[in-house]
């Protein structure tokens, strides 16, 4: 499966079931992105090697002005769109199988972890999964150690406070906080 079509496929599917040819192609990215983030965190680059590797990751071009601090982890990196003038602290994890879209001039704090799918609840077929995308609009800024649930879009200028788990969307130009994130106030 070409990285076009597993996008393509993954934006129409609602539920993925364990060892069909989408699940299949997970593990088959996973394995290249295993490698790639490998070499991206096993020593120092330069922030052209950083942007090179990135492109790689995730099969699309990454902007000269986007900034990543190593480690970064994900188990797929092919369904990640990032914008310009982005940011990503140390340590975050995505999961990106769903589909991750990064506007423009985002900051992600450190250890953010951003997911993209849930296992079915049936014990009988828990392999089973259902994507949903998350979608960051432009300068956002989320804390250090969110968590970000699927199906979430956080709205332009919102502020996700630190330690924050984020179930459902965030209104444009607010502030959340909290497990789960609640609204503090606007912007």
């Amino acid at each position: 499966m070409t990285v076009s079509e597993f996008r393509a496929a993954m934006a129409e599917t609602e539920y993925i079931t364990t060892n069909s040819d989408l699940h299949k192609a997970f593990h088959e990215f996973s394995q290249e992105a295993l490698k790639i983030t490998a070499e991206l965190n096993g020593r120092y680059h330069t922030p052209e090697e950083v942007r090179r590797l990135m492109a790689e990751l995730t099969a699309s071009e990454i902007d000269v002005s986007f900034g990543l601090f190593p480690p970064f982890h994900t188990d797929c990196g092919k369904n990640t769109k990032i914008g310009k003038r982005v940011f990503i602290n140390a340590g975050c994890q995505f999961q990106d199988q769903g589909g991750i879209e990064i506007g423009d001039d985002v900051l992600i704090g450190p250890q953010t972890i951003i997911a993209t799918l849930n296992h079915d609840p049936d014990p009988d077929k828990r392999g089973g999964m259902f994507p949903k995308p998350v979608k960051i609009g432009n300068k956002v800024w989320l804390g250090a150690r969110v968590t970000v649930c699927p199906g979430v879009t956080i709205g332009e200028c919102a502020i996700v406070g630190a330690g924050a788990v984020v179930t459902k969307d965030v209104p444009p130009r607010t502030v959340v906080a909290g497990v789960p994130a609640k609204i503090i106030k606007s912007i």
